[in-house]
């Protein structure tokens, strides 16, 4: 993931390796840690360190905050391109059709996150994420703000998505799979 994205940093001031960085993140949020705040205690924690093949201590989170904003809309495409290319790389031949479920779910979140709001349907404050799959193949994770419809950004994401698949499937037919939400002149 880290070999698609682009490091802003100065070449001579880094301490810890782009790859470093996200690998720490991602193990970071599977444990349970999604807060950087956590990452003030992790940087030093021998179980990670070991799983990310560190002697020394890991990133703060004031390191990982800054490169996390860095992304952006750019970025975020080409980290979805990787999970795209694992998911077209898993067919030895192209599909007759396939099926692109669309949906929200809500997140509740606590605290002071910015972007965060409340949501009725769910009476409780939370973010709403898209996530699109094709069967168990996970091709979209897109965190949304809850104070929007749930059809948000799908159309951007279908477009995308759908160029993408068609520069290797020209001929398969694409179903878009989704609820009443995403019933709108245009998402």
């Amino acid at each position: 993931m880290a070999a698609v994205l682009h490091d802003p940093r100065a070449p001579e001031q880094i301490r810890h390796k782009l790859d470093t960085l996200v690998r720490q993140r991602v193990f970071g949020v599977a444990a349970g840690y999604e807060d950087f705040n956590d990452h003030e205690a992790l940087r030093y924690d021998q179980a990670l360190q070991t799983a990310l093949g560190e002697v020394e201590a890991l990133a703060g989170k004031s390191t990982l905050c800054r490169v996390e904003q860095h992304a952006d809309w750019q970025a975020i495409v080409k980290a979805h391109e990787v999970l795209w290319h694992h998911f077209i790389e898993q067919h030895e031949e192209p599909p007759t059709e396939i099926v692109l479920d669309f949906d929200g779910t809500d997140i509740p979140v606590h605290g002071e996150q910015p972007g965060k709001f409340f949501n009725g349907y769910y009476d409780h404050h939370c973010y709403f994420p898209l996530y699109v799959f094709c069967g168990r193949h996970l091709l979209v994770s897109y965190l949304r703000t809850s104070d929007r419809s749930d059809s948000r950004h799908s159309w951007t994401i279908l477009s995308l998505l759908v160029r993408f698949i068609r520069q290797y499937w020209p001929d398969t037919r694409i179903v878009l799979r989704g609820d009443s939400h995403f019933v709108v002149p245009r998402c």
